[in-house]
């Protein structure tokens, strides 16, 4: 019995000794007591492929190619070739606003197009809603107020930049044929306009977008003034209705 006790004994001192020589083996060596830190990675920057997707699809209204205009033009006091006036007669043009490089104020062109759901639609609603108008020549120009201009004050540093709150634009159509009766009879048109529109101008710098406000449409009547010796010809705006914008 003594020599089983023995051995007994003898089992657990060697047990405990290995658990103290291993115990030691893996503390540190300044004896304080080893803890192990977890490393969690910071998570990645929040990115929505949704969200970017829906940024690209949101069209910025600009003045470039990029970016296609309906204008509405609501005629209400031109004379036909007949002499018959128009009263409220609405005409469409869709069209890009073209910058021409190399020019400050920015100016260009406003370069018509027309598309077949143009012409479907013009169809389908019989002229109500809007008949075609063609447009030969447009030129466009960012402008301060023409009727108080700053002298371009902001190159002197004055501002930052040129606001240029103003677009003035110039139309020129060809003549319009009329819906004419059955017979054939009766046929009307429209002469050739020009027509000028001061456009309110607002761009958001942030953006880069652009808003184009709806304005009054002019014609230029011409007035002859004859002095000793010559004769001075002076050009009168006549309102002939309104012109507004909207980016497609």
């Amino acid at each position: 019995m003594d020599n089983i006790a023995m051995r007994g004994w003898a089992t657990i001192l060697v047990v405990l000794c290995a658990t103290i020589l291993k115990a030691k083996a893996f503390a540190p060596s300044n004896g304080h007591p080893c803890i192990q830190r977890v490393g969690i990675a910071p998570a990645p920057p929040f990115t929505s492929l949704s969200m970017t997707e829906t940024a690209l699809d949101v069209k910025k209204p600009t003045l470039t190619d990029a970016t296609t205009w309906r204008l509405r033009l609501l005629l209400n006091d031109v004379t036909t070739t007949k002499g018959r006036k128009l009263d409220g007669q609405l005409f469409v043009v869709e069209g890009k606003f073209i910058e021409e490089e190399g020019y400050e104020p920015p100016q260009g062109f406003f370069r018509p197009i027309v598309s077949q759901t143009m012409d479907e639609e013009a169809e389908e609603s019989g002229g109500r809603g809007g008949m075609l108008l063609e447009v030969t020549n447009s030129p466009w120009k960012l402008s301060e107020d023409p009727d108080d201009r700053k002298d371009g004050l902001w190159i002197w540093g004055l501002f930052a930049e040129p606001l240029y709150p103003f677009m003035l634009l110039q139309m020129e159509t060809k003549e319009l044929a009329l819906p004419s009766s059955s017979d054939g009879e009766n046929v009307d048109s429209i002469p050739p306009l020009k027509l000028y529109a001061q456009i309110n101008h607002i761009r958001n710098k942030d953006e880069g977008s652009v808003e184009l406000q709806t304005a009054n449409l002019n014609v230029r009547v011409l007035e002859q003034i004859q002095l000793p010796g010559a004769t001075v010809d002076l050009f009168e705006e006549e309102a002939v209705g309104q012109v507004s914008f909207q980016p497609l």
